[in-house]
């Protein structure tokens, strides 16, 4: 029974992220309680996150501009791993997050199944710009701060190869985009100042400006400036109303932001933030060159470009480290209380989430029939071979004869589910178990097992990871994943 499950369960996370400067991993704890009254139906939430270890910061080792070093960068989580006295087998959940432009790189997908060994039973490999700004803006606390303030405060993690924005209101976000801003889009020799190394946006944004530079080429300090001005000026086009100027349109990776909200904080996290808030000046080309790129003299500028406008600029609890610790804390969802699951199935990594109805599932079954058949439709055609989840929204506003109504058209438009997939319905409302329940008396035969969790808010094109049950089976771990591999079209 329900009313028997354990009261409170801690959970070990690890956080992983291979970003294109710097590769870092944190674990930590997470205390999974419920929060309902004794003689309510027990609610599991995540009640308390804490920062168990905090690894060193390396540089990600590359083979070449196009290849990750992926021996390498296992052997720095191995090495860690031993560091925090931590084992794979006593991971419960959290992230590897392959972020930025090291994203793009051909071996990235074979990374991550690498470092999958290392992360234990439920820990989820996942990249993509929209989720790291999400990741990024709530470990830098962010989300926090727009709870806490309840103010509209957006994030901007600016990293190598991308600054990711992601806009907070009470906790949630409600904004998000990526523009291809970073601070080694220019590599120099450390602390020299000849070009190593052009990534095509730092050519683009040198085009807009009528400049060509070559490799090999020295720099003077003015150059650079120009060149870091205009930067932190593409940035900050994005929170300007109105068409996007030309090269700001060029390197966005992801859609505009609507700019439909006031914004009351500015937050910056990433390795250039530190540069952003120290107000350092830099002098030459050498002190800026001193880690090969150039993030100080970018940090300067982003500073100067975001000072003196009506939101306030504010230092976040974490900068460097954000999107790592957004990883390991944040990306955990749970649902449970009335969900109805056949445990034997679990885990299940990386399920497509279709989202038949954007609103609340119509009245009319054949209005829902069309719908979901219509949505279903490209993984019929390819036999049903992988499980899909389709998530409903309202079913808490209607009655038991609807809910079988609606198990029943499930049921007819799966019909052809091939028999070793398990049938996964996703609901926000707190009413899995219902439907679950009718599905079962519905099917005449077993020809798949149901797995319907509640709780859980997906969109359409989302994927999903559904963790082994805690909580004595009463609660389910769900990360939900909003893009994987992104690619330049």
């Amino acid at each position: 029974m329900l009313s028997t499950a354990k009261q409170m369960e801690e959970m070990t996370s690890v956080g992983i992220d291979v970003g294109t400067t710097t590769t870092q991993m944190v674990v930590s704890r997470i205390s999974v309680c419920n929060t309902a009254p004794g003689s309510m139906v027990p609610h599991m939430s995540i009640t308390g996150k804490e920062i168990l270890y905090r690894s060193e910061v390396y540089f990600t080792p590359l083979l070449t501009r196009e290849r990750i070093d992926a021996q390498g960068v296992t052997e720095i989580i191995a090495r860690e791993y031993q560091k925090a006295g931590l084992g794979p087998e006593q991971v419960d959940t959290g992230a590897v997050i392959i972020t930025g432009e090291t994203a793009k790189k051909e071996n990235a997908r074979s990374l991550s199944e690498a470092l999958a060994g290392y992360a234990g039973n439920f820990v989820v490999a996942t990249a993509g710009p929209l989720l790291e700004s999400v990741l990024a803006g709530r470990g830098a606390g962010a989300a926090a701060m727009s709870s806490e303030f309840h103010r509209v405060v957006l994030n901007i993690d600016v990293g190598g190869g991308t600054s990711n924005l992601a806009v907070f209101r009470e906790g949630r976000v409600i904004d998000a985009t990526c523009i291809n801003i970073g601070g080694r889009l220019v590599e120099l020799d450390p602390g020299g100042e000849f070009i190593q190394y052009l990534a095509p946006a730092a050519k683009i944004i040198l085009e807009e400006g009528g400049q060509c530079w070559e490799v090999g080429k020295g720099l003077e300090l003015e150059a650079l400036k120009a060149l870091t001005v205009n930067m932190a000026r593409a940035i900050r086009n994005l929170l300007k109303p109105g068409l996007l100027p030309p090269v700001t349109s060029r390197i966005l990776m992801g859609p505009s932001l609507r700019l439909d909200y006031p914004i009351h904080y500015v937050t910056f996290s990433g390795g250039v933030a530190d540069f952003i808030y120290s107000g350092k000046e830099i002098r030459n080309v050498q002190e800026c060159s001193r880690f090969g790129d150039i993030g100080p003299l970018l940090g300067r500028a982003i500073k100067e470009n975001f000072d003196h406008e009506s939101w306030q600029l504010v230092r976040p609890r974490e900068t460097l480290r954000a999107t790592v610790i957004g990883a390991g804390s944040h990306t955990m969802n749970l649902s449970g209380s009335t969900i109805d699951i056949a445990p034997e199935r679990l885990p299940m990594r990386n399920i497509p989430v279709i989202k038949p109805f954007p609103d609340e599932v119509p009245l009319s079954q054949v209005e829902m029939s069309q719908g979901l058949a219509g949505q279903l439709w490209p993984y019929r055609s390819e036999g049903f071979q992988e499980p899909v989840a389709i998530a409903l929204k309202g079913l808490g506003r209607v009655g038991f004869k609807k809910i079988q109504e609606i198990a029943a058209v499930i049921i007819q438009v799966t019909k052809d589910y091939a028999k070793s997939q398990p049938l996964v319905l996703i609901l926000e409302e707190d009413c899995a178990k219902v439907l679950g329940q009718s599905l079962r008396v519905l099917l005449t035969r077993k020809r798949c097992d149901v797995i319907c969790l509640d709780q859980i808010r997906v969109e359409d094109g989302d994927y999903i990871d559904i963790g082994i049950p805690i909580m004595d089976g009463s609660t389910v771990p769900v990360v939900i994943k909003t893009l994987i591999f992104e690619r330049d079209p």
